[in-house]
């Protein structure tokens, strides 16, 4: 699985999947091939995506912090993995996530996708904006 260390910004020093923010015309599925090349110089055929499920985070102490997020995997790209000024990108086992150095929420629903569900999830995190409050699972969640 391919992550990075986020350099700048939102989540500077963690360990996160790459992605970031659709643009005005995109499709979830459009930002994330052009945000994975932007951030990593791999290539994802749009065809190549599936969509493994959608979380929506919420940030009680930093409202604008929430976001919805879709998830996408790929098993077929094209290119290597460079480093850019937004991420360090690093490949990792399934067996050997480094849930530890990820947002909290990671360890509630990535090894749920890997394991083949389709997620749909809301996280709350509370008051420090690092550890997970509640999270529900389920077609309610978002």
């Amino acid at each position: 699985m391919l992550l990075g260390v986020k350099k700048t910004g939102f989540g500077a020093g963690k360990i996160v999947g790459l992605g970031g923010h659709v643009e005005p015309g995109e499709s979830p599925a459009q930002a994330v091939v052009r945000e994975v090349a932007e951030e990593s110089s791999i290539r994802v055929d749009p065809s190549q995506l599936r969509e493994l499920g959608l979380v929506t985070f919420r940030f009680p102490a930093r409202s604008k912090w929430d976001s919805m997020v879709s998830v996408f995997g790929a098993d077929q790209f094209s290119g290597q993995a460079v480093e850019s000024d937004e991420i360090a990108p690093e490949w990792f086992s399934f067996n050997e996530l480094p849930l530890t150095k990820m947002w909290d929420d990671a360890r509630l629903w990535l090894p749920r996708v890997l394991a083949g569900e389709r997620v749909t999830a809301e996280i709350t995190f509370a008051e420090d904006c690092e550890t997970v409050a509640e999270a529900h699972f389920g077609e309610g969640a978002a």
